[in-house]
């Protein structure tokens, strides 16, 4: 009698020193369904695909708690070589082909095809020829079953992307005894058409007893695909359901449902906002690689903090990088009702905007500095403040510098030996103070903060949340904040903006219901779902 699964994951824990990344986490997939997996980013669903293929991270840092089982049988898996060996191959996101090889050579790479020589006869099989005419049926073969008819000689690199994907099917259909395919968000880099063909030929490898672990974002190709949904939450099982027993909402707020745990409270307004706008942005496109911006539009209100979340990789980080000038840009940017050029930062600077970046260690700071240097880098640069004259010449102001440093070390609680101690050596808490300190001198009228707690110690973050509102209240700043962490963006922000595809899809009240939050942040507005 058949195993009722090809896979289960019981009970998987695994930690990365002190922070637990899955807890008890379960996935049981039958043969020949395709198995939906879901979860916000941080989910943990990469973790889990990690240790089903066996990666170096996954032991190298421990191992992990729980068992694996294929068709039943306890699986020790160490290695990908592992896992294909069980029958377990992967479609990955990031396409693993090698362009200067044709389609032929990408699908049968280290499962080449040879044949017996003279030579071969009497030196041994090692000096078998390639036997390019059967490597090419076998490349046909697999390419016909997904419907792509390029020739099979074709170089990879003169590939559109989407033919790239069902290149990648192709070869892992090609491989004997496969079991189990993983898709990782294969309809990323796709068109609509593109996708509805993906999904049938999911079928198609499915009705021939293969399972599928779909992964995606996009909740109605689940609707389209999927006979069974698992959903992860910060590490943590879920559920599992049919996908007959669900529904778009019901899938988003799986995969949210957080309710209004873990929001912070915060002072109320004193005063009502003025209902001015503060920046306008139409027809936004910024070139920021995996965070392409297609066409945003948005307008920010005086006084308001408002929030940008999304999934990664769907163009929230881009708008603030974009809009500052620290990508290609193009569309129309408007700041209290002055234009705004766009691709010069220092212009940006100059017009009264400021950013903490994303990237703190790459952009936002000079670790090999003080603190003091890198809290008035930019003001020196841009505005040409704390100089002091000698002579015909203007240089640094060390006293200027040091004064303005301790007031906002005071200030912002920047835990630290002096303002002369080199700022790599803080904490990542420390480090993103030292960041906004650098913001706030600039004396913005406006504020982008993008992932401002990446990183940070759960009392860090709440330091910097606190700050941010104080900045709001006190000063009247108005804020953007862009961060993959919801409940951040529920406990001080006025109106959440969900971006999807690199546009905005809908914009919510912090205590909107948790499903119309999944639903936007898988493309689809809430109130239009029953059109999907």
């Amino acid at each position: 009698m058949s195993p009722e699964y090809v896979l289960e994951m019981n009970h998987i824990t695994k930690r990365y020193g002190e922070s637990t990344v899955l807890s008890e986490a379960t996935l049981r997939v039958r043969p020949g369904e395709i198995h939906a997996l879901l979860g916000e980013n941080g989910a943990g669903k990469s973790t889990l695909m990690n240790i089903l293929f066996g990666m170096p991270v996954i032991h190298t840092t421990g191992g992990f708690k729980g068992e694996v089982l294929v068709d039943g049988q306890a699986a020790s898996i160490h290695s990908p070589q592992a896992a294909m060996t069980l029958g377990i191959g992967m479609v990955h996101q990031e396409f693993m082909l090698i362009p200067g090889f044709t389609i032929t050579e990408n699908i049968k790479l280290n499962r080449e095809l040879s044949r017996p020589n003279l030579i071969s006869r009497i030196l041994g099989e090692e000096l078998e020829s390639l036997d390019h005419a059967a490597m090419a049926r076998d490349a046909r073969q697999a390419l016909d079953s997904v419907g792509v008819s390029l020739p099979e000689n074709t170089l990879v690199r003169a590939l559109p992307v989407g033919y790239m994907q069902f290149v990648e099917i192709a070869r892992e259909i090609d491989k004997t005894g496969v079991k189990l395919l993983v898709f990782d968000e294969p309809t990323a880099v796709l068109t609509e058409s593109e996708a509805d063909q993906l999904i049938d030929v999911m079928r198609s490898i499915a009705a021939r007893g293969i399972a599928i672990i779909f992964i995606t974002h996009r909740l109605h190709e689940v609707m389209k695909a999927a006979d069974t949904v698992t959903v992860l939450r910060d590490g943590k099982y879920v559920g599992s359901k049919p996908i007959s027993q669900t529904s778009l909402v019901d899938l988003a707020g799986m995969m949210i449902g957080r309710g209004q745990e873990g929001i912070i409270a915060v002072p109320p307004r004193d005063t009502a906002l003025s209902g001015r706008v503060a920046l306008s942005v139409r027809g936004l496109h910024v070139d920021m690689p995996g965070e392409m911006v297609n066409g945003l539009d948005l307008d920010v209100m005086e006084g308001e903090i408002i929030g940008i979340g999304g999934l990664a990789g769907q163009g929230k980080v881009g708008l603030p990088n974009g809009v500052m000038g620290l990508y290609p840009a193009t569309g129309g940017v408007s700041l209290f009702g002055e234009a705004l050029p766009l691709n010069n930062p220092t212009a940006a600077l100059a017009q009264g905007m400021s950013m903490v970046s994303e990237d703190r260690r790459g952009v936002g700071l000079l670790l090999e500095e003080s603190i003091e240097d890198n809290i008035v880098f930019n003001a020196i640069q841009v505005k040409k403040e704390f100089l002091t004259r000698a002579g015909v010449l203007k240089i640094r102001s060390a006293r200027q510098v040091r004064a303005h440093a301790r007031r906002m070390i005071r200030d912002l609680d920047i835990r630290c030996e002096s303002p002369s101690q080199l700022t790599g050596t803080l904490s990542g808490g420390n480090q993103q103070k030292v960041c906004i300190a650098r913001a706030l001198t600039m004396k913005p009228r406006f504020l982008f903060v993008s992932e401002p707690t990446r990183g940070i110690d759960i009392g860090a973050k709440s330091l910097v949340l606190d700050t941010l509102v104080n900045l709001n209240r006190e000063q009247g700043l108005t804020i953007v904040m862009v961060s993959s962490e919801l409940m951040e963006l529920r406990s001080i922000c006025d109106r959440i903006v969900i971006v999807a595809e690199g546009r905005v899809v809908d914009i919510l009240r912090p205590d909107s219901p948790d499903a119309d939050f999944g639903l936007a942040m898988s493309g689809i507005k809430a109130g239009e779902e029953q059109s999907v």
